[in-house]
């Protein structure tokens, strides 16, 4: 199973609840927990989403709490949760902040789940913007991009298929070490994420996957000419390689309450047709977010868009 530029515009969530900004999350998310994150995600499997996804972060600085919170679960916790719970969906970590930690606790980790998921796995990552979360865990912040392509490089040998893994570089060496469970996955996907420059320039020298972090419609097809200019000159063209998007929010149908300016709204069809434009751009998964006053509400709008604009893509 993988998500792949198949001439198809698969689709994509970000699950509500595990993560609380007041940037984005809904009212109803203050009061829910373990059973709604089931329900939903059992949505997103029945509906044919590609993925379901969780963020990373460790602690929130109090000067962040007011517009990020301190709802943050983690993410290999709270996907190997709902692995148990799902058949099909894909697992994604958007986006852990690898260099958080040591390479080969990272692979111990995630290759843990993709075996116990049957080979579900995304591994997405990110340089991260939190300076706190890197003083207290004793990593150099200002090194951060230089730590995360380094960890890139030191993850793809350790969720190889090699039981005794080995990297040297700058940062981390390892050898002889053994490590099982090995990844169900012969190659485990690895997207980077970020906007920023060098973001892009990661993605194209050493990612499986772009994910970019909020880029509007008009920015997205200058982003993805650079990034197949840069793969190309990196030599890396000839791979399979996976561009996403983030869509504005969305609602199937026409709401009978105020879901913001920026909503797209209406019949599937008219859903379908704008979304088509990211296909157009070069884009192969998008990922949504769907307005909603409650659970039930978004379960109903997964399962609308699963049905009857999914097909439409």
């Amino acid at each position: 199973m993988r998500v792949s530029p198949n001439g198809l515009l698969t689709y994509g969530m970000q699950l509500p609840v595990q993560s609380q900004s007041t940037l984005y999350a809904e009212p109803w998310e203050a009061d829910t927990g373990a059973g709604d994150l089931v329900g939903i995600a059992r949505a997103a499997d029945r509906a044919g989403f590609a993925y379901i996804a969780s963020c990373d972060h460790v602690a929130i600085p109090r000067r962040l709490a007011p517009a990020m919170g301190t709802v943050w679960y983690d993410p290999v916790a709270t996907l190997a949760f709902l692995a148990g719970v799902t058949e099909r969906v894909r697992l994604l970590s958007h986006v852990a902040v690898v260099g958080l930690r040591h390479p080969l606790l990272t692979a111990k980790q995630y290759a843990t789940l993709d075996h116990l998921s049957g080979g579900r796995l995304i591994l997405g990552v990110g340089a991260g913007h939190v300076r706190e979360e890197f003083e207290a865990l004793g990593v150099d912040f200002e090194r951060r991009g230089a730590v995360l392509d380094e960890s890139l490089d030191a993850l793809r040998a350790a969720l190889g298929p090699d039981e005794f893994p080995s990297h040297q570089g700058k940062l981390y060496d390892f050898e002889g070490l053994g490590q099982r469970p090995r990844p169900a996955q012969e190659r485990v996907p690895l997207w980077v994420g970020g906007s920023s420059p060098a973001a892009v320039r990661r993605a194209a020298a050493r990612g499986d996957g772009w994910l970019p972090q909020g880029d509007p419609r008009d920015r997205l097809p200058a982003q993805i000419a650079r990034l197949r200019r840069l793969r190309e000159e990196a030599g890396t063209d000839d791979r399979p390689f996976v561009v996403g998007a983030i869509t504005e929010p969305l609602y199937v149908g026409e709401p009978g309450w105020d879901v913001g300016r920026r909503t797209l709204t209406g019949p599937p069809e008219a859903l379908a047709e704008s979304l088509r434009a990211y296909a157009d751009m070069g884009v192969h998964q998008i990922q949504v977010r769907f307005r909603s006053r409650s659970r039930g509400e978004l379960v109903d709008q997964m399962g609308a868009f699963g049905a009857e604009v999914g097909p439409l893509l």
